[in-house]
């Protein structure tokens, strides 16, 4: 069976995000600190590039929670379409955890939005069919990442972790009673280490 992986930036203190997400700050105020390794900063080394290839590899599907799509809450009144403009990097079935049923969302480029109401477990498997052979991706955001840790959905786990206090925010493990996985490589730079893990025989 092909693996379902996921692949998080966190910082020193365990958070992934900032509070205050907007749609001029995806991921709260300073939370884009956590990120600057595949962004664009010019001290990234061989061992970021290696990361975002890792990060932007095909997948067949992806599962995401509401507030990794956007920042609207509560009803969809809008017409927001996702964070990434007309063409979204995905190229695959991505399924959206929500509260509020909504149609399917096709912007160019071979994404297709699902909107799934019934949580977890049916996005999940809604992925795992769409996948046609090339694994499952968990995209985030923490709440969705925890729901995929607690139902031991995710078999290949790489945590970016960036030298940044953050101080606050929504943090990755927050009530995840245990961790099943064991480091497997680690690579370096001033930006970031990233450590892959790998779910331990029997985990």
């Amino acid at each position: 069976m092909t693996d379902t992986t996921c692949h998080m930036s966190v910082s020193l203190d365990g958070f992934v995000a900032r509070p205050e997400q907007s749609r001029d700050d995806p991921l709260g105020k300073r939370g884009q600190e956590l990120h600057g390794w595949h962004i664009g900063d010019p001290r990234a080394t061989g061992a970021d590039e290696t990361a975002s290839g890792r990060l932007t590899r095909p997948r067949g599907a992806y599962v995401m929670g509401r507030t990794m799509f956007g920042p609207v809450r509560g009803g969809w009144d809008g017409p927001w379409n996702g964070w990434w403009g007309p063409e979204p990097p995905y190229h695959a079935p991505v399924f959206v955890l929500t509260h509020y049923a909504r149609g399917p969302v096709t912007p160019a480029g071979g994404t297709t939005f699902h909107f799934v109401t019934e949580g977890f477990g049916t996005a999940y498997a809604q992925a795992l069919e769409a996948t046609d052979g090339k694994g499952v991706d968990i995209a985030g955001g923490a709440s969705t990442v925890r729901q995929a840790l607690d139902a031991g959905a995710i078999d290949e786990l790489t945590l970016d972790i960036a030298p940044v206090l953050l101080g606050g925010g929504e943090r990755l493990f927050d009530g995840v009673g245990t961790f099943g996985f064991e480091p497997v490589e680690v690579l370096h730079s001033p930006l970031t280490t990233y450590v892959r893990h790998r779910k331990r025989d029997g985990g």
